[in-house]
């Protein structure tokens, strides 16, 4: 049973070493499983039974300092509130619990004071190393500060070309969205794609190019249209697709994100024609509260932050405990989930 105390005065160790009748240190060593230590097992048990009685917490920056080890990794992220947030939080805590750590997660919302701010309190709390995420594929750039500990960066990578980071396959997620539309019979396959300079749309587009090429398809310039990453301008790019005369007009279309899918949507079914029997459609990202709620519901690659999040831990637990990576650059497969829009 705990012993009643006054919420405004700490217990400390020495509070517990009185307890039980031990020295201070004695009780530090039972804290910390200190190897070595030889503690008779009664002493041991009524070390315990004190902190028990008396509600000791040990204070875990004292800890940490002492033991050169805090348990915890850091999350510096600005998608803690967007679409893809819970994955990739969930694949990292998920890993990092398997190791008896935690994450202290810092929404940044891209501002580079903020994250300095916040880069900087991570260090203060001792976190063996550091995850940073971003919402969309990009170059970044960290503080130098971030060297100071084993840093891992999820869905972007390093400027500089000196952190290791953890990519999706863009280009293979490309491929299979092209060829399940090839495969169902589709040879004219339009492509409205994302901002053309960025990585995503870079890699996209080649993976849709290649599997053109395999299915023995010339890629037509002409049915690559940008859509900006946005409904909007996926509506635009997809009447432009639309409207040309039915012998050059596409069959299917492959949009670079589920949001410009959505715009697609709109295009094909003011056209009085129907998604898949006159015109498929294979979208990218798998945002749930777009993909799932199409009618019909829309075919598309997922974006692996989960498992993006989940590798990022694991290769944060190799650096931190001393092992060489195998690789500084990982992607990670983009999978097809099948709907009802091809």
């Amino acid at each position: 049973m705990k012993v009643a105390t006054n919420k405004t005065q700490r217990v400390t160790m020495s509070d517990v070493a009185r307890r039980a009748g031990v020295s201070r240190t004695t009780v530090s060593f039972v804290l910390n499983d200190k190897p070595g230590a030889a503690i008779p097992d009664e002493t041991r048990r009524r070390i315990l039974e004190a902190i028990d009685e008396l509600g000791y917490r040990p204070n875990a920056g004292a800890r940490a300092l002492a033991a050169n080890r805090s348990g915890w990794f850091g999350l510096i992220t600005e998608i803690v509130t967007g679409p893809f947030a819970a994955e990739v939080i969930t694949g990292a805590q998920s890993r990092a619990w398997g190791d008896r750590r935690f994450l202290l997660i810092a929404a940044s919302e891209g501002d580079p004071t903020q994250e300095a701010a916040a880069l900087d309190q991570m260090l203060e709390h001792r976190v063996e190393g550091l995850l940073y995420a971003t919402t969309w594929h990009r170059a970044v750039r960290l503080p130098k500060a971030a060297r100071e500990v084993p840093t891992v960066l999820v869905n972007c990578y390093d400027a500089e070309g000196e952190l290791p980071c953890i990519l999706p396959d863009e280009e293979s997620g490309g491929y299979k969205a092209t060829r399940r539309l090839l495969d169902a019979g589709h040879t004219r396959v339009g492509f409205i794609n994302l901002d053309p300079a960025i990585p995503a749309a870079i890699g996209r587009r080649e993976g849709y190019e290649r599997a053109l090429r395999e299915a023995g398809i010339t890629p037509d310039p002409a049915l690559v249209i940008p859509g900006w990453a946005t409904a909007d301008g996926a509506y635009t790019a997809a009447c432009e697709l639309l409207d040309r005369p039915a012998g050059d007009r596409p069959t299917a279309l492959f949009c670079g994100n589920d949001r410009m899918a959505m715009g697609a949507y709109d295009a094909i079914k003011e056209r009085g024609l129907r998604i898949p029997h006159d015109v498929a459609v294979v979208g990218f990202d798998n945002q749930e509260l777009i993909a799932a709620y199409l009618r019909p519901k829309l075919t598309t690659l997922a974006l692996p932050f989960e498992a993006m999040g989940t590798k990022g831990v694991d290769m944060l637990a190799a650096l931190a405990a001393g092992q060489p990576l195998d690789t500084h650059r990982v992607t990670i497969d983009c999978p097809l989930l099948e709907r009802s829009s091809v």
